[in-house]
This record gives C-alpha cells, structure tokens and sequence, in this order.
C-alpha cells in the first residue's frame, strides 16, 4: 500500500484525494495546509488521520511514501525540493513552476534523488490524444509537418464554475501579484503539452503574443489587480522539423472547456478533441487522401495520471510526463513571456 500525503487542500486537492480514495493500492495518510480551518475540513471530508500545518511537521513525522503537491503554483518549487530531499517520490500539480530557473531544479533534484517523479498535465488521461501519439510514432501520418491546437475556455463570459467576480478561487487567477501566469500558465502549458505529445517533439522557437482585456473599472476587484493574460496566441517550429499554432482564451464564450488539435503529416491527418467532456479522434490516412475521406478512430481507455503514478511507485520506474519534461514546457512558457515583452512599437501595424 502506498502512503501519500497532499501538500495544499484547496479546490484541486479533492480531485487528489477521490482519485487515491478510489484505488486499491494508495491511501491518502496525511495532509498539510498553513489554512487550519480549510486543512480540518478537508481531513474530515476524506477521513485523513493526520494533519500538519508545515512541510516540516509532517516530514518530521515522516510516515508517507509519496506527495502529492496541490499548493499554488508560486509554491511548488519550495513545497516540493524539501520531499525529493527526503527521498519521497512527487505527483506535482501544472504548472512544475512558475519559472524555469525553478522547474529545472526540481527536475534536477528528482533525478538525484532516484524517485518517481511527475506533472499533473491533466490531459494525457484523454483517451484520444493518447491513441494520435501512438499513430503519430508509429508513422501512420508519416512525418509531421503541420500543427494546429486550441485550448478555449469560456468563464469570464458565463457563470458555468461560479462569478469570477466574487470568489477568489478564480480572481487569483486574474492577477500576477496572486501568483498567476494568466491563461499563459493556467491552460497555456495543457494545450502546449497537448499538442507537443501528439506531435512526439518538443519545441525549438516560439514566438507569443498575450493580451489582458479591460475586466473591471480600474483594472482591480479588491485586492486583486487583474493584470494577468487572458488570452495568447503562439507561432512554434518543433525540432522535428513541424511548425504550427497554438492558442488559449478565457473568452471563448460558448466553449465551457474545450481542447482541439489537428495534425497534418506526409501521409495523412489526426484530428484530436476533447470537447464537453468527451473524446474523439478522427483520422484520413494515406489510402484516403485522395477521398478527403474522415473516420474515427477507435481509442481505448487511459489510466489517470494518479494510478499510473502509484503503479510505477510500486513498479519502481519513471513515469511520463515527469519534472524533466515539465522544467521543458516552463522554459517554453518564460520564453513567450519574453517573445511578448520584446515586442517593439516598430513591429505595431500602424
């Protein structure tokens, strides 16, 4: 049986604990929150036995295999480097970090420490795009030259998760001094992971532009500024050789949480998707090309990324994605940042 602990109780950590709560191999021990009333509501929601308001207090007790890291994202880096430290294998929340300084340590410190290590990149667990990576590897598109990915969500034009405008789980969201990278980070790094897993590459150029639209009189609801990206849009080349685009808005008003991914090769496309919850792909390969002719695909099931994290805990290996792989997608993500920034009057269309 393997022993976890979760590190931050917030929204995100219930999804954690149904998920270990509903497996016959893992069971949740222990859990730490510096919020005491938040961290004993979530003990008893899930029948946790101990609760510890520091990382230090529950590594001094010490009796847990694994964590599972569920605090903002600004605190990821210092919530996890202390567990890889004391040899405890990590299920890490997305983004790895908020920077790639950070990231890369932490994917540097997984290694030595020889532990099962790995990014909660929701989206792997979609059936779909899990069955485009395996075609796309086995050549059934031949080489990838083309690539086209959305990740469009739409809760800053309808009330679906609740009014942004009041509940400070989705105004920190909206605000760089609260932690946020924006859309950039919140889905930016899913569709990017998306698209670059299908695509078997990672990145090699990237050039971003992100915009903020105007939320709020003043730009500011309380104290949240709402500074933070809403919407992005990226140029990439991959170092296999493909180049494509990808893009991410919070108002993408009638898309509740929609995922999109079209990839074109040498001898045929994949069209991926995961809209309103469901999966599908749909592909035209070499012998049909001339037809334009479409099918599906079939696409078997896919663990979650918390059972395939618990079973290679036990099967003693590594697990994709990892903080490697992570610590990849950060640096992506800093450099859009800077593409943004260097953006100079010059370049404005006038």
């Amino acid at each position: 049986m393997i022993r976890v602990l979760i590190v931050g109780t917030g929204t995100m950590a219930r999804d954690h604990a149904q998920a270990y709560a509903a497996m016959s191999g893992a069971t949740v021990v222990g859990a730490v929150d510096p919020n005491c009333a938040n961290l004993q509501a979530f003990c008893t929601q899930f029948n946790i036995e101990e609760s510890f308001p520091t990382i230090e207090d529950a590594l001094g007790w010490g009796q847990f295999d694994a964590a599972s890291i569920v605090t903002p994202d600004p605190v990821h880096a210092r919530t996890t480097l202390p567990m890889l430290a004391a040899g405890k294998h990590v299920l890490c929340e997305k983004p790895l970090a908020t920077n790639y300084a950070d990231a890369n340590e932490m994917a540097i410190a997984a290694q030595l420490a020889g532990v099962t290590n790995m990014v909660n990149l929701s989206y792997r667990n979609v059936p779909a795009l899990a069955k485009a990576a395996e075609m796309v590897a086995a050549g059934d598109i031949g080489e990838v030259r083309h690539f086209e990915a959305a990740y469009l969500q739409s809760w800053l034009t309808q009330a679906a998760w609740g009014n942004w405008r009041t509940q400070d789980q989705w105004l920190w969201r909206l605000s760089t001094a609260h932690g946020s990278m924006g859309v950039l980070g919140d889905v930016g790094v899913h569709i990017l992971d998306y698209a670059t897993f299908a695509a078997g590459s990672d990145v090699a150029r990237v050039s971003c532009r992100l915009h903020t639209f105007d939320k709020a009189p003043g730009g500011q609801i309380g104290p949240y500024a709402l500074d933070a990206n809403d919407s992005m849009a990226m140029h990439l080349s991959l170092k296999n050789g493909a180049m494509g685009v990808i893009h991410a808005s919070r108002f993408a008003s009638g898309h509740l949480n929609d995922l999109t991914l079209r990839l074109y090769g040498t001898k045929g496309g994949l069209d991926v998707r995961f809209e309103q919850g469901k999966s599908r792909l749909r592909a035209c390969l070499e012998d049909q090309l001339q037809a334009q002719a479409w099918q599906d695909v079939d696409t078997p099931p896919v663990g979650t990324n918390y059972a395939r994290f618990i079973d290679a805990i036990r099967e003693g290996r590594q697990v994709q994605p990892d903080f490697h792989q992570g610590a990849i997608l950060q640096q992506v993500l800093d450099l859009s940042l800077l593409s943004h920034g260097q953006m100079s009057q010059d370049q404005l269309v006038r």
